[in-house]
């Protein structure tokens, strides 16, 4: 019998009855991780000898999870993808694992991502590209690919993920399965390794709303190692799911929703607003008013240049201790300096040299306020934006990406000026810190494609309860990817 494909409540219910012990599930979830590692290359470490919890009355615990490369898990192999780091064992726990370990989570692999959380397709971790399990031509997009691709795959219910731009979301929505964000500092950031501090945010992947509230509900709290962290010990997700959203108001925006707004929109394009249209009249049977915004072109235009500068220089700021001396392989050169040359020149992939570049230069003292200051100005009119809609309305629903997975290659996968805002919307829940959810909304061509919600901040609640109730109205909770190539 397969268990990994359940949900954690129904695994749960069997440990307790006895039907399977923790030790079952392990062994299972290690088979399925070295089948998936062979097909999809989602894994940087497998660890063969996990071992068994005691089975609790906390829901996760016996039940095995991934966790992401760039959590810090003591004693354990935790690269961020990364040559870098590639010999670098921690001596410490990030808090959010240690939370997991606590409630009795068993962990049996660490999951692949791009270089440092620093790419959205999945194809820059230094032990090679993940594939898509729904079609192996086909990123999972990134940087959380491993975590998605394993829970899509049935490795096991849930993996950990990070997200500083869509790095959550993006991949949930390429792989079929659920991805939540939660409001910045919900979960602690101490013990993940450093992106955009202002932007990143630990979350979680998994096949269904309800066992996302779960995983993030252990996750959560105050953390004295984290200034940024806030008391959520009110917040009770999983309690909160009710189903009940006759009531609430959503809103979706104009610019990025309308047809028409495309010169030349593909026939993807246009199935995929004919999902995203069907789930808003489904909204709206269960009781939700819906109405379309508008929001200014040029200040939507702008979103994606002002994550890239912002990202870049937080990213370049945070990691110039790679230098290899500290930690880390060391590099060749009879001086320091030219050690640390050697070291950056040889373990970074070029996509994160360019990145450092593009943050070095616009820190630059003389380019300061023409580009890093003036993209923080920016960053504060789209939360404005977004803030002056969650004053009306509980949430934004818009529909992630334009279509399903992106080939590896391919020029008609390529971004373009029309939908580089469809990409590329997620970035503002990051820029806010506003809790948001992606969820699977249907399919084109067999590949599946999604939505996503995202709330005000603190409003977690409404949120993930309007993503389970929508969710309950279609046929995609709980599925395991079918390779259709």
């Amino acid at each position: 019998m397969k268990y990994m494909n359940k949900s954690l409540e129904e695994l749960h219910e069997m440990l307790k009855n006895g039907e399977v012990t923790s030790k079952e599930l392990i062994e299972e979830s290690l088979k399925i991780s070295h089948e998936v590692q062979e097909k999809y290359n989602a894994f940087v470490t497998i660890l063969d000898d996990a071992k068994e919890r005691e089975v609790t009355d906390n829901i996760l615990s016996g039940i095995p999870c991934g966790i992401k490369d760039n959590y810090s898990t003591k004693g354990v192999l935790s690269t961020g993808s990364s040559n870098t780091l590639k010999d670098y064992i921690p001596f410490f726990d990030a808090t959010a694992y240690a939370k997991l370990k606590e409630a009795g989570a068993v962990m049996v692999n660490k999951t692949v991502m791009d270089e440092f959380g620093m790419g959205g397709t999945g194809t820059t971790g230094h032990t090679g590209i993940v594939l898509n399990p729904w079609d192996k031509t086909r990123m999972c997009a990134g940087s959380s690919a491993g975590s998605a691709c394993a829970v899509a795959a049935g490795v096991y219910p849930y993996a950990t993920g990070s997200d500083t731009g869509d790095s959550i979301r993006k991949p949930a929505a390429y792989c079929g399965i659920v991805g939540y964000k939660p409001t910045y500092g919900m979960i602690s950031r101490y013990g993940l390794f450093p992106f955009a501090s202002s932007l990143d945010h630990l979350g979680v992947l998994t096949r269904n709303v309800k066992d996302a509230a779960i995983v993030v509900d252990n996750m959560k709290g105050i953390d004295k190692y984290d200034m940024t962290s806030w008391d959520s010990s009110k917040i009770h997700l999983a309690d909160s799911l009710t189903g009940n959203v006759k009531g609430k108001k959503l809103c979706y925006i104009k610019e990025i929703c309308d047809i028409t707004e495309y010169e030349n929109p593909s026939d993807e394009l246009k199935e995929h607003f004919n999902n995203f249209f069907k789930a808003i009249a489904k909204a709206k049977e269960l009781g939700m008013d819906v109405e379309e915004v508008s929001i200014d072109r040029t200040l939507l235009n702008a979103l994606a240049s002002v994550y890239v500068v912002i990202s870049c220089a937080e990213a370049t700021s945070n990691m110039s201790n790679l230098t290899g001396i500290i930690f880390g392989p060391r590099g060749e050169g009879k001086t320091w300096d030219e050690q640390t040359k050697d070291y950056r020149t040889k373990g970074f992939s070029s996509l994160i040299k360019r990145r450092f570049v593009i943050g070095s230069y616009v820190l630059q003292s003389k380019n300061q306020e023409r580009y890093f200051r003036n993209a923080q100005r920016v960053r504060r009119l789209l939360v404005d934006a977004w803030k002056d809609l969650f004053k009306k309305y509980d949430a934004v629903i818009l529909p992630v990406g334009s279509g399903p997975a992106k080939h590896f290659e391919g020029d008609n996968d390529m971004l373009s000026k029309e939908t580089v805002t469809l990409e590329e919307h997620l970035q503002v829940g990051n820029f806010g810190g506003f809790p948001s959810i992606t969820i699977p909304d249907g399919f084109i061509n067999d590949l599946p494609v999604a939505l996503n919600i995202t709330g005000n901040c603190y409003n977690d609640e409404t949120v993930l309860n309007i993503a389970y109730a929508l969710e309950g109205t279609m046929n995609y909770k709980g599925q395991i990817a079918k390779e259709v190539k």
